[in-house]
């Protein structure tokens, strides 16, 4: 079960950091043309980083897309409503997303996320697995990627290859929210505030052992 959820995990995050650095590329040099509300407001513009065009996006916008990301992952923890489908931490394969095809049954028709137009049915397991490790690979990289795009924004010179081509951002990119002052940018300054207590409390508890441990070493010594 550990290492079907290790190795989902990696699947996942891989593909999420791919989609991620195709993505950052795109936004760092092409507006969509088309109105970004119903008011038709227009998408925030290239002069923007990634990062600030996503505070630049009305809050009803960024729910969207986080409310979808959600949905999709409960469609695969579900199996897609597959009585057959196995979970992943209990031997099914991990990597696998299912078909939409209950979806399609019972709402609309949408394209399957794998293979939409049935492609690769006929695919060898072994050109498969290959596939899969290509995809693993590609990845890592693209996670490697995308935290050397964050990192050259939020810490200037960071990154020595983007200097000059990162956009200083003043934010913070674990919080979706932040702009807002909404809950996500609370909760992530009030953990670092805890832990900073935490690391403050346990640094004086230290102080004070090791004091304690001075002083009754020190009767010791002088009692002999």
């Amino acid at each position: 079960a550990t290492v079907g959820f290790l190795r989902q995990a990696e699947i996942k995050h891989g593909r999420v950091a791919m989609a991620a650095f195709v993505g950052y590329c795109v936004q760092s040099n092409f507006v969509f043309p088309w109105a970004n509300t119903l008011a038709g407001d227009a998408f925030p513009g290239t002069d923007l980083s990634p990062e600030q065009q996503w505070d630049a996006l009305p809050p009803a916008a960024r729910w969207q897309i986080i409310g979808v990301v959600g949905l999709l992952e409960l469609w695969d923890e579900c199996g897609g409503g597959d009585p057959e489908s196995v979970h992943y931490m209990k031997g099914g394969k991990p990597g696998r997303y299912p078909s939409f095809q209950l979806f399609r049954d019972e709402v609309h028709f949408i394209l399957d996320l794998y293979d939409p137009f049935g492609k690769n049915k006929r695919m060898s397991q072994e050109k498969k697995d290959r596939r899969l490790l290509m995809e693993i690979n590609n990845g890592r990289l693209a996670m490697l990627g995308i935290f050397g795009f964050l990192s050259a924004d939020k810490i200037e010179g960071s990154v020595p290859g983007l200097t000059g081509i990162a956009i200083p951002y003043d934010g913070e990119v674990m919080a979706p929210f932040f702009a807002d002052g909404s809950f996500f940018s609370t909760v992530s300054a009030s953990a670092s505030e805890a832990a900073s207590d935490i690391i403050s409390s346990a640094s004086e508890v230290a102080i004070d052992a090791i004091s304690s441990t001075s002083e009754v070493a020190s009767v010791v010594a002088s009692s002999l």
